[in-house]
């Protein structure tokens, strides 16, 4: 017989590891697309060889519709208050996770011959497609963490699993993947080819290869879903309104101004974006960089693995220096530590010793990553306690709006960080039709230039988001907590 689960004062499952597991999983399959999104910028640019600054338009053309596509998301979700088997917020999770399941090729086709027309055309439609599946998976899944536990301890460590999800779900794409797609060219005796002008081994982008990867890696992340779907358990009400609103008709522009007035979101948005312009913006810049300047493309994966692992030195004591210190005073901290890694970084292309520069470039991501490490893992219970705070001062939750319009900035950063990106690789001499075979050794000597700058804007960003607008410190964050617990009259 099985053994009966313990329940909490209100008749739920205790919260437990089953929880962080599972929600550890949901952000795991999150990411066997998410992940692919620095892909996608390599795939059009070296195997596609489209031009810098049309692949540029045409990525802020689709991430500008990915941004204002969330909170439409996100008001859907707030504004349903249909009753459904297993909950709206998993019901919404699993369409989205079945719409993945094959998403995310859709725009990975592989057609390097087609015309530009052609090309621009599948670009824009296969990434709608992937857009719409994964935002309908995502949004709900990010605002479940608010409604799994109302306790900050436990979110906190909510928060550090699905960070965890979050790396393990990087570890492919971002790591194998360039093991398997970057190939080193060698001639009919099987010596080396060297590009001239850099002295490196030519490599060439297997594109086909992406494609049944990215089919693979959905089937992955549906598993991944479903698992979650089964294991989590929901413990607040999904459709948390005040008296007398139930009728009252959603109002986005009224959200999207308490949004603005929400200084933890903001805050803790400014941070993300940070986060992202320099994880994400510079993705396609650093393979260009180790392809080009350091010949090792295939292992561009592994050396930005760097950058995540000192998440696990704060995980198995993030619950502590949450309780002692506070959310807002450790990320505070990792900021500075990141802006140290990221001045180091600053110093790594002045080395004319490639083998020297390399370990330079590492000891600043190391430092980085320390600094993201204490940040990652509390970043998305820093959005939970922000949605608290519009419920303090709102008088209204709006989980999904709040957590979509945070989506909303983050995939600006998303599109916008990397469409800049492209437009200055080109003005830094990329030739598109050239590849990574012909590139000059100007070019890859100032790729290792803007890859430095690139971490150095983020750190800055990171640390205004947290240090200055954040203001959701240890004590306001007791007196918020104690006075919504006396409107309930717990």
């Amino acid at each position: 017989m099985a053994k009966a689960p313990k329940l909490d004062a209100k008749g739920y499952r205790q919260f437990g590891m089953r929880d962080k597991l599972a929600y550890a999983a949901g952000d795991l399959g999150c990411n066997m697309s998410f992940a692919l999104k620095g892909t996608v910028q390599t795939f059009w640019l070296v195997y596609m060889m489209m031009e810098t600054g049309l692949l540029s338009i045409l990525l802020l053309i689709v991430q500008i519709w990915d941004a204002i596509n969330d909170p439409m998301i996100g008001s859907m979700i707030d504004a349903d208050r249909r009753q459904y088997r297993r909950g709206k917020f998993k019901q919404y999770i699993f369409v989205g996770s079945c719409g993945l399941l094959v998403a995310g090729a859709a725009v990975f086709l592989p057609f390097p011959n087609a015309p530009v027309v052609i090309k621009a055309m599948l670009f824009i439609v296969g990434y709608i497609i992937w857009d719409a599946a994964y935002t309908v998976a995502n949004v709900p899944y990010g605002s479940m963490l608010s409604l799994v536990t109302e306790d900050a301890g436990e979110r906190a460590q909510l928060s550090t699993w699905r960070s965890v999800g979050s790396m393990v779900g990087n570890l492919l794409p971002n790591i194998i993947l360039p093991m398997l797609i970057w190939h080193k060219e060698v001639d009919a005796a099987g010596n080396p080819i060297l590009n001239p002008e850099t002295g490196v081994q030519v490599q060439t982008l297997l594109g086909d290869r992406v494609f049944w990867a990215a089919l693979l890696m959905g089937v992955i992340g549906f598993v991944c879903f479903q698992f979650m779907l089964k294991n989590i358990t929901i413990r607040v009400d999904e459709n948390t309104v005040k008296a007398g609103e139930e009728n009252a008709k959603f109002n986005v522009v009224k959200a999207f101004g308490n949004f603005l007035k929400n200084r933890p979101a903001v805050g803790a948005t400014l941070a993300a974006m940070g986060m992202f312009l320099g994880m994400n913006a510079a993705t396609t810049a650093v393979t260009i960089m180790f392809a080009t300047y350091f010949g090792m493309a295939q292992l561009s994966g592994v050396v930005q693995l760097i950058g995540f692992l000192p998440m696990f030195l704060f995980m198995p004591f993030i619950k502590k220096i949450v309780n002692k210190f506070g959310k807002k005073e450790a990320s505070v901290a990792g900021t500075i530590a990141s802006l140290i890694g990221g001045l180091i970084m600053l110093t790594f292309p002045l080395f004319a010793n490639k083998s020297i520069a390399l370990i330079v470039y590492l000891v600043g991501l190391v430092a980085f990553g320390l600094g993201m490490g204490v940040y990652t893992c509390v970043s998305w219970a820093l959005m939970a306690d922000a949605i608290d705070y519009n419920e303090w001062k709102t008088g209204s939750r709006e989980e999904g709006t709040v957590y979509s319009l945070h989506s909303f900035f983050r995939k600006l950063a998303q599109g916008v960080g990397p469409s800049v990106v492209l437009l200055i690789m080109g003005a830094l001499g990329y030739v598109s039709e050239l590849g990574t075979a012909g590139q000059s050794a100007a070019t890859s000597y100032n790729m290792c230039w803007l890859v430095a700058g690139l971490y150095m804007f983020s750190a800055v960003v990171q640390f205004i988001g947290i240090a200055v607008i954040y203001n959701l410190d240890k004590k306001t964050m007791a007196q918020m907590n104690d006075e919504l617990a006396a409107r309930k009259g717990e």
